[in-house]
């Protein structure tokens, strides 16, 4: 009686090792999978504030309509088209690895996107534009870490 119980706990400690084991590994692939998706966004943030200080007062001379609330979640097509008149601006085709990895990021979220409702906006200069955007990423950012 006591050999089967000594083989019954020899078995489920087995069995505990190669469930620690396989936890490891789902644990690490989660890991390699999140690296990216951070430093992109931290690429993505370091960028906007390259180009928020490349610009000297309003430079651009640019009226953005911009989401009056960025908690409104109804408003990020709103910051989408914001992007796309940065983007087809000749000014800023400098930064066109930052439109590159923003178009990555948009195509990321477009699926998890509900139907667009109200949004209340303003039109701002270009710098209070990419202070907006700054803040979504940064906002979505710690969603996807959460």
């Amino acid at each position: 009686m006591v050999e089967d119980q000594r083989r019954s706990t020899d078995r489920f400690s087995e069995h505990i090792r190669a469930m620690r084991t396989h936890l490891y590994l789902i644990f690490l692939a989660a890991g390699i999978y999140a690296a990216p998706h951070i430093s992109n966004i931290a690429e993505l943030l370091s960028l906007l504030q390259q180009m928020k200080n490349s610009m000297t007062g309003d430079s651009l001379n640019l009226r953005i309509e911009t989401p009056a609330s960025i908690d409104n979640v109804n408003c990020i097509d709103t910051l989408f088209e914001g992007v796309e008149l940065l983007k087809n601006n000749s000014d800023l085709k400098k930064f066109s690895v930052f439109f590159q990895k923003f178009e990555r990021l948009k195509q990321s979220l477009i699926p998890s996107l509900a139907e667009e409702g109200e949004c209340e906006t303003e039109r701002r200069n270009t710098t209070k534009f990419i202070e907006k955007l700054i803040t979504f990423i940064r906002k979505l950012s710690k969603g996807k870490r959460a």
